[in-house]
């Protein structure tokens, strides 16, 4: 499965705490993050992260993109409820509305989405990859 990793400013260090609790289950899945984000999840995980454009609005732009061709199977975007939302993060939670992509947007959801994936409770998502060829 294609997993994006998101976090804002506030929220980096819980993915990380986040990656590192759910290391095993993650590296049986490729991974995609902005760029920084990547980065950063590389050098404090150890994880292999595949990162998007270096400025964020675009690298946003590049996974709404994808997830309008269901090129994602789901996204944990880890936000501060407290700060205003940027547009282009919002633009890709409407594309993951819009082709029932799955997303989490909090640790709670985080957690439950990541476990629901290793049980294989996504796998429809592999299957609509397969009939739509």
């Amino acid at each position: 499965m294609k997993i994006v990793l998101m976090a804002d400013n506030r929220k980096i260090e819980l993915l990380v705490n986040f990656c590192i609790a759910y290391k095993t289950l993650l590296l049986k899945h490729q991974l995609i993050s902005v760029y920084n984000t990547a980065k950063h999840l590389k050098a404090s995980v150890d994880i292999d992260v595949s990162g998007l454009s270096v400025d964020y609005s675009s690298g946003v732009e590049q996974l709404a993109a994808r997830a309008q061709f269901n090129e994602i199977d789901c996204v944990i975007y880890l936000r501060d409820g407290r700060s205003e939302q940027s547009e282009d993060a919002h633009e890709l939670l409407n594309v993951c509305d819009y082709n029932n992509i799955p997303y989490a947007t909090n640790l709670a959801t985080a957690e439950t989405l990541i476990l629901a994936i290793d049980r294989g409770d996504l796998d429809w998502r592999l299957w609509l990859k397969e009939t739509k060829v």
